[in-house]
């Protein structure tokens, strides 16, 4: 794994998986389309045993768990498999948690004050969460001249028309996304549909 989390790509798909089944098509496609990074939300049943087929099927993919609210989900997450944690936001009880599952997390933030919170717990990386709700690229950009130590993945209202907004701010690794995973292509396990739309968006993040 790259040396941080918001390294590992310029987009992170967050994926919302139905049917276990899906989970490593699904996760082949995204990788064959040049982004391994995979964020599964445990907002379904099937997460899980999706994050688990992934981690055991698709070595190229670097699986994590997304929506990780209590510290019940973070051991089970990485006792699936799960590789990265992320939050849409944190407690002291849940960051502590994370920290001690011993793989890389990025707890959700929306304000300064979280932020500087995390920063004075030694956190530097997190998620802006819901980036665009919560003020966007305007906001993100204020916080660069005096939070420099501060790296963001913003998530949230984000798709390939302001994508590359963010991604050109000094302060964001990488954007999460659904973008590249329209509903009606995985319910038809259109999974070339979804490998197509996966470069396109690593292609875009790239200034392709």
């Amino acid at each position: 794994m790259a040396s941080s989390l918001l390294d590992l790509a310029p987009v992170v798909p967050v994926v919302v998986i139905e049917d276990a089944a899906d989970a490593v098509p699904l996760a082949r496609a995204l990788v064959a389309g040049g982004l391994p990074a995979i964020e599964v939300t445990l907002r379904t049943p099937a997460a899980p045993a999706a994050i688990r087929a992934i981690a055991e099927a698709v070595p190229d993919a670097v699986v994590g768990a997304g929506t990780v609210i209590t510290p019940e989900q973070v051991r089970a997450s990485v006792a699936a498999g799960a590789r990265f944690l992320v939050s849409p936001g944190w407690t002291d009880v849940l960051l502590e948690a994370m920290r001690a599952s011993g793989v890389p997390f990025l707890p959700g933030v929306s304000t300064t004050s979280e932020v500087v919170a995390l920063l004075e717990r030694g956190v530097r990386e997190m998620k802006f969460f819901p980036a665009q709700a919560a003020g966007g690229t305007a906001y993100l950009k204020s916080l660069a001249g005096p939070l420099p130590q501060a790296r963001f993945c913003p998530t949230g209202g984000i798709g390939p028309d302001n994508a590359p907004d963010y991604l050109r701010l000094p302060n964001v690794g990488c954007v999460g996304g659904t973008w590249m995973l329209p509903a009606d292509a995985i319910a038809a396990r259109d999974w070339d549909r979804i490998e197509s739309l996966a470069r396109e968006a690593a292609g875009l993040s790239a200034g392709v």
